[in-house]
């Protein structure tokens, strides 16, 4: 097993997860009147994407690599399109929604990726199999509600 491999899947895994963090920010306090009941899911997403981003940082730094503590071109164009979107939209909460579905879906795949590129280590896949483990059920939780509006 290549570390360079490795620690070139992991930073972009810890990309996506900031994007993930980053896209939290946007949805911050849009839903809530309407779903309060999702807040203590989102609160927990949020707090999962953090003990998600300090398990990279420190596979990471184990592998002896340099954590790129940044977000992706991609992440960064999707959180403008959100904007940009949100303002002619007049159903802010669904778009809201759709998007953390979106943006879930996206991280899920990268994360399915990352184990199926065979350039992880054991511990590597382990961690990273947690993480999907996570992100699927938030997936999930999201889509649900998506598929009730």
């Amino acid at each position: 097993m290549n570390n360079e491999n490795t620690v070139s899947v992991l930073n972009d895994l810890l990309n996506i997860t900031n994007d993930r963090i980053e896209g939290f920010s946007k949805v911050e306090d849009k839903v809530w009147e309407t779903h309060s009941a999702l807040k203590s899911d989102y609160d927990q997403m949020v707090s999962q994407s953090q003990v998600m981003k300090n398990d990279l940082i420190k596979l990471i730094t184990e592998k002896g690599g340099e954590p790129d503590n940044t977000t992706s071109t991609a992440g960064a164009l999707h959180r403008t399109w959100i904007d940009v979107k949100n303002t002619f939209t007049s159903d802010k909460d669904e778009s809201t929604l759709e998007n953390v579905v979106f943006g879930e879906k996206a991280a899920i795949d990268a994360y399915q990726d990352a184990l199926d590129s065979g350039n992880l280590c054991p511990e590597s896949t382990r961690v990273v199999s947690d993480h999907l483990h996570h992100l699927k059920a938030s997936y999930n939780t999201f889509k649900s509600l998506e598929d009730i509006k």
